[in-house]
C-alpha cells in the first residue's frame, strides 16, 4: 500500500506532499494542474524512464536543477525480507523509496535507504503497485502472469489438479535425472566421487564455522602487531599513572577533586559537580586497571600466528572454485554431501528406470490433459464474464477471449493462455496491451481485477484514463466496480468524472494557484463543490451542487438550498 508521496521540482509541481489512505482514492483537478505529474512520480518509483525534460527549472541554476520523488510503502514480511537480503532496511513495515532526476547527469534510486539500480525498483515496487492505462505497466502482460491469474480464479478442485500435476512432473524429472546419472560413464562418476570425497575430507579436518574468517583476521592482526600494541598501550598507561618525576593524569585528577571538595565547603552547589567528578575519576581508574590487565596479556606467539596463517590458507584452498566465503562454503558442504550420497548409492538398473520414467511421463500427460481441460473451462467462464463487464463499461461490441498455445510438457503444464481483446467486430483479437487505447485497456483490466477477486491483496491498483470516452450510466458502473475492487485492494484513480469520484473513500484535489501546484484533501461542502465543477464547470452552480450532494448520498445544507 502507498502511504505517502513527496514530489519536488517535477514538471508543474514545485513541491507537494500526498498522504494516501486505504481502499479507494481519487485524484481530480483541472487540466494542467498536475495530475499527470503525480502519475509520473509514481512511475519513477516503479523504475520508469527518467526524462530530464521533466525537471522544473524555474529559479534554479540549471547545473543544480533536479527533480526528486520520495515514497513510503507498507510492505508484507516477504518483501521486507527480500529488501533486507539486498542490504536495504524496512522500518516497522514501511519501505522508503526515492528517485532523483538531475537536469544533467544520471538519475539515482534508493530502496530502503540503500542505493539501487532502477531495475530493483521495477522488481520490488512493481510487485506492490500496478498502473493500469499504461501498457508498459500491464500486470497481466506475460503468459505466466495470465496463467497464474487463471489458476487463482479456480476452485479447490482446480487447486488439487495443479498439485497433482506438479507432483507428477517432479517425479518424472527426478527419475530422468537419476537415469541420466546411471548412464554416465563409470570413470566420470568415479572421478567426481574422488573429487568430492577429497574436498569433504579436508572440510571435516578443518570444520569451519560461521564468522571464523573474521575471527582469524582479528587474531592475526593482533599477533602481528604485538610490539606496537605494547608500545602504544604502555604509553597510554604511563600517561594515566605517571612516573617518579611526573604526576599522571589520575594523580592530577585526584588533586583537582580535593580542591573541589574544599571549595564545596563554601558553596554547596559544587557538591553535585564534585560527585560527577568523582564518578569520572573512578571510571578512569577502572580504565587504568583494564589497560594494565590488557598489557599483561599482549605477548608474541609465533607458533599460534603460524597456525592461524596455515589454517586460513587451508580454508582458502578449500573455498577456491567452491565458495567466496565461509558462509558459502557451509552451503557447498551440504550440497556436496547430498551429491556424494547420490553418486555412491546403490546402482539402479537402467531398464527399470526407463520403465519407471515411461510410467511417470504417462502420468504427466494424463494429469496435464486434466489440468488443461480445467484451465480451458476457467478461461471460457472468465471470458464470458469479462465480456459482459465490458459491455456494461461502454464497450458494447468488445469481446474478451482466452486462447491457448500448446507446448511440450513443462513444470507449468501442457499449454499457456493468451488473453485476447477484440474492441469491435471489425478489429482482429489482439493480446492485452496491443492495439487497445489507454481507456479501453484500463476498463479491461478493471473488469479482470474485479473478477479475479481477493488474490494478491497487497497489490495497489492505479487507474489512469479508466473513464476516457464515457459518461452518464457507464461512469456510475465504472465507479461502482472501482469501489468493489477497493474492498480488497488499495485503489487510486485519476478521473474527470464526478460519478466516479463520488464512490471514493478519499478525495484529493490537485490545483494550481499562481503557477504553483498543491494537493489537498476534500471533504463535505468542498468535495461537493469539486464534483459540481466536474459536472458543469462551475463549482457554485446550484443545480450541479444539488446533483453532487445526491451522488455523495448527502443532504444539501439549508444554507445552499
Amino acid at each position: 500500500m502507498i502511504e505517502s508521496l513527496d514530489i519536488d521540482n517535477l514538471g508543474v509541481i514545485e513541491s507537494a506532499h500526498v498522504d494516501f489512505g486505504p481502499r479507494f482514492t481519487v485524484l481530480t483537478g483541472e487540466t494542467g494542474a498536475g495530475k499527470t505529474m503525480v502519475l509520473t512520480s509514481l512511475n519513477l518509483l516503479l523504475g520508469g524512464r527518467a526524462d530530464p525534460q521533466m525537471v522544473r527549472r524555474e529559479g534554479e541554476d540549471e547545473s543544480a536543477a533536479r527533480a526528486s520523488v520520495d515514497g513510503v510503502f507498507s510492505v508484507p514480511p516477504s518483501i521486507a525480507q527480500e529488501i533486507d537480503e539486498m542490504g536495504g532496511a524496512v522500518d516497522d513495515g514501511l519501505l522508503y523509496v526515492s528517485r532523483t532526476v538531475p537536469l544533467n547527469g544520471r538519475s539515482r534510486a534508493a530502496l530502503g535507504g540503500r542505493a539501487m539500480p532502477a531495475s530493483a525498483l521495477s522488481r520490488i515496487v512493481g510487485s506492490l503497485v500496478t498502473i493500469h492505462g499504461q501498457s508498459d505497466q500491464l500486470r497481466l502482460r506475460s503468459q505466466s502472469a495470465q496463467r497464474d491469474a487463471l489458476d487463482s480464479y479456480g476452485d479447490a478442485q482446480h487447486k488439487e489438479l495443479l498439485a497433482s500435476y506438479g507432483h507428477a512432473w517432479k517425479k518424472a524429472v527426478e527419475i530422468a535425472n537419476r537415469l541420466r546419472e546411471v548412464r554416465r560413464s563409470s570413470s566420470e562418476r568415479e572421478e567426481e566421487i574422488a573429487r568430492l570425497s577429497q574436498a569433504l575430507e579436508l572440510f571435516d579436518a578443518l570444520r569451519p564455522h560461521e564468522g571464523e574468517e573474521e575471527e582469524m583476521l582479528s587474531q592475526i592482526q593482533r599477533l602481528t602487531n604485538t610490539e606496537d600494541l605494547r608500545r602504544h598501550v604502555g604509553a597510554s598507561l604511563a600517561f594515566l599513572e605517571g612516573d617518579e618525576d611526573t604526576d599522571g593524569v589520575i594523580d592530577l585528577i585526584g588533586r583537582a577533586l580535593d580542591c573541589l571538595r574544599t571549595a564545596a565547603r563554601f558553596d554547596h552547589s559544587l557538591t553535585a559537580i564534585g560527585q560527577r567528578f568523582k564518578q569520572s575519576a573512578l571510571e578512569l581508574s577502572a580504565v587504568r586497571d583494564d589497560l594494565a590487565h590488557y598489557l599483561s596479556t599482549v605477548e608474541a606467539d609465533p607458533e599460534t600466528l603460524a597456525a592461524l596463517h596455515a589454517r586460513r590458507a587451508s580454508l582458502r584452498q578449500l573455498m577456491e572454485g567452491r565458495a567466496a566465503d565461509i558462509s558459502g562454503l557451509l552451503e557447498w558442504e551440504k550440497e556436496a554431501r547430498a551429491r556424494l550420497q547420490a553418486l555412491t548409492g546403490e546402482d539402479d538398473n537402467p531398464e527399470s528406470l526407463e520403465r519407471a520414467l515411461a510410467q511417470a511421463q504417462t502420468a504427466v500427460l494424463e494429469w496435464g490433459d486434466r489440468l488443461a481441460a480445467s484451465r480451458r473451462q476457467l478461461g471460457a467462464e472468465l471470458s464470458a464474464k469479462v465480456t459482459s463487464e465490458l459491455h456494461a463499461l461502454s464497450m458494447p461490441d468488445a469481446n474478451f477471449t482466452v486462447s491457448w498455445e500448446e507446448h511440450s510438457p513443462s513444470s507449468t503444464g501442457l499449454e499457456d493462455p493468451v488473453m485476447l481483446l477484440q474492441p469491435h467486430p471489425q478489429a482482429p483479437p489482439r493480446p492485452l496491451g496491443v492495439g487497445a487505447s489507454g481507456g479501453e485497456l484500463s476498463r479491461v483490466m478493471l473488469a479482470l481485477e474485479v473478477l479475479l477477486g481477493e488474490s494478491d491483496s497487497d497489490v495497489t491498483f492505479i487507474f489512469d484514463e479508466v473513464d476516457s470516452g464515457i459518461g452518464g450510466k457507464t461512469a456510475v458502473e465504472v465507479g461502482a466496480r472501482l469501489a468493489r475492487l477497493a474492498e480488497h485492494h488499495q485503489v487510486v484513480v485519476v478521473t474527470h468524472l464526478a460519478q466516479v469520484a463520488a464512490y471514493a473513500d478519499h478525495h484529493l484535489l490537485i490545483e494550481k494557484n499562481d503557477g504553483r501546484t498543491s494537493i489537498r484533501v476534500l471533504e463535505g461542502e468542498e468535495r461537493a463543490g469539486e464534483l459540481a465543477r466536474m459536472m458543469s464547470g462551475d463549482a457554485h452552480s446550484e443545480a450541479a451542487r444539488r446533483h453532487a450532494y445526491e451522488l455523495l448520498g448527502l443532504d444539501m445544507p439549508q444554507s445552499e438550498a
